[in-house]
């Protein structure tokens, strides 16, 4: 089977790679020309956990290459981004579509097209008219499930479900929601996806597919919210937030998450306002926790601005950048926006501790009160400490090392913090 891989991002490159591995002859295609030459190089690195190597291992094979251009294939996947607008009142599509056009000229007779990037409801839908316009000669949706045309395409929307850090083991383990424009479709991905995925298949249409995948997201970012408003009511009324949840979660029914700086991400971040965008009247809920996540990063800066207090001249250790621990992606990150924010006094001198990246993004390095350093000359330097991201090497450190700093703590593991 040849496999067409549009988009070599966090989703795309794990799954191509994957499906090399597995005997199928993969095309992937990624608009940098950098990641293209470290792939097919051999130089491409992640901090993805074995990913490099799988990657590297599907190249030497022979099964997977990079290119900038799309070529002729069975099954088509489009992983590429989907940006939530400035307006938040939808995503940007133009890749989606931009995809469409760069495999309209390969697509052949029982070809198969799998959207995996998270969408808005009815975008499969806009994907096969799209396709249809670009390729009047072919047939992309049955009227009659039944029926056995000869010269359609099949389209659906399989989104992932998977947590960086476990990508290679949650694509295959996972189970999986397919959704077609119609039956044919549906079972036509089923059966592909079957090949390499040990967990369930459900079959369904492709809208409830796809705000199936939102809802996910947004079922978390309600249970988020929630915890992270406990956190700023309690420090308005002199509580322990960490205590409370303890407490609180001794209930057999209860299970209030832990608070954190925000959210950030692709997904959880973005995803509900799809939702929001597609039914604002009754999306009450959801724009809230939105909102109550999103004032998180302000609420933080207040507490380190409060630690500071008269001290302008005050050494800040902002321990983390990323938008959750374990990772390099930066993208959304609430920690990035509480060290920006800070950033704009020149008076305060911040060391950032990041171990998963090697420079500061572009937003901060031509600072210069900001500096990227290790862990102990931070906390060695710094008046407050302030843990954003609860990277393991973070959990290490000894209360020792905190007994004369200030410590705002927003994951609840200094133990010297509140």
């Amino acid at each position: 089977m040849k496999v067409c891989v549009i988009g070599l991002g966090y989703v795309g490159l794990p799954t191509a790679a994957l499906l090399a591995t597995k005997g199928m002859h993969v095309h992937g295609v990624e608009t940098s020309g950098a990641l293209v030459e470290a792939i097919n190089g051999g130089s491409f690195t992640s901090v993805e956990p074995d990913l490099d190597l799988l990657v590297k291992s599907a190249v030497g094979s022979g099964n997977l290459v990079a290119a900038l251009e799309p070529a002729a294939a069975d099954v088509f996947i489009l992983a590429v981004p989907t940006p939530i607008l400035a307006d938040r009142r939808g995503a940007d599509l133009s890749s989606i579509e931009a995809a469409c056009k760069s495999i309209a000229l390969h697509l052949a007779p029982g070809n198969l097209v799998i959207l995996e990037s998270t969408v808005p409801v009815g975008t499969t839908e806009r994907l096969a008219a799209w396709l249809g316009k670009l390729r009047a000669d072919l047939t992309f949706r049955e009227s009659d499930p039944d029926a056995n045309d000869g010269n359609r395409i099949f389209i659906a929307h399989c989104p992932e479900r998977v947590l960086p850090g476990r990508l290679l083991q949650e694509l295959l383990e996972n189970d999986r929601t397919v959704g077609g424009i119609d039956r044919p479709s549906a079972r036509r991905a089923r059966a592909f996806y079957a090949g390499f995925v040990h967990g369930e298949i459900t079959l369904t249409n492709a809208r409830t597919a796809e705000l199936s995948k939102l809802v996910e997201n947004a079922y978390r970012d309600v249970n988020i919210a929630f915890a992270n408003e406990l956190s700023m009511i309690c420090d308005d009324l002199d509580i322990d937030v960490w205590d409370l949840i303890r407490l609180a979660n001794q209930h057999p029914r209860v299970n209030v998450l832990t608070p954190s700086s925000g959210v950030g991400g692709h997904c959880i971040a973005v995803d509900p306002w799809f939702i929001v965008a597609s039914s604002p009247a009754r999306a009450k809920l959801i724009r809230t926790a939105r909102e109550v996540n999103d004032s998180k990063p302000h609420h933080i800066v207040a507490k380190i601005r409060q630690a500071v207090g008269a001290n302008k001249n005050a050494v800040i250790a902002c321990l983390g950048l990323a938008f959750k621990p374990e990772v390099d992606d930066l993208r959304g990150s609430p920690a990035l926006e509480i060290v920006q924010d800070l950033a704009c006094d020149e008076k305060l001198k911040l060391l950032v501790v990041e171990p998963h990246i090697r420079e500061l993004p572009v937003s901060l390095a031509a600072l210069d009160n900001i500096k990227l350093v290790e862990l102990d000359p931070a906390l060695a330097r710094a008046d407050v400490v302030a843990l954003l991201v609860n990277h393991r090497d973070f959990q290490a450190i000894d209360p020792v090392r905190l007994s004369t700093k200030v410590v705002v703590d927003t994951s609840g593991n200094l133990s010297a913090g509140g």
